[in-house]
């Protein structure tokens, strides 16, 4: 039980230290974009730690692709603020779970659009 309050812990500290640096990072190519760290998961031994990414406005796959580059910038700064035996590897991946909210919502709003079409023509 204290093992895993330890890891939610660690993956909450991770999670906030990368959302806080993203905008540290000085790529061009990201600057001007709302990108969000939105949760991390730990693995059982803490060798890595997935980082689960959504991008508002911009190429996801290229927004993970400059991150995955700047894996070493943000363990340095895990490494600085979390005290552990040894610094997880960081793998960045896409949240979709945005997005497919915002489809879902799409699809309700036409369903509920067709609807009162339908209402309004009997």
């Amino acid at each position: 039980m204290a093992k895993e309050f330890r890891r939610e812990m660690i993956e909450s500290e991770i999670l906030k230290l990368i959302n806080m640096n993203i905008s540290n990072l000085r790529d061009p190519r990201i600057q001007n974009k709302i990108i969000s760290a939105t949760r991390v998961e730990l693995s059982r031994d803490k060798s890595y730690a997935d980082v689960y990414v959504s991008v508002l406005n911009g190429d996801i796959d290229e927004i993970i692709n400059i991150l995955t580059k700047a894996k070493g910038f943000f363990k340095s700064i895990i490494s600085k603020n979390i005290r552990m035996y040894k610094i997880p590897e960081i793998r960045f991946h896409k949240d979709l779970g945005i997005e497919e909210s915002i489809k879902i919502h799409k699809l309700l709003n036409e369903i509920s659009k067709n609807e009162d079409k339908g209402e309004t023509d009997e």
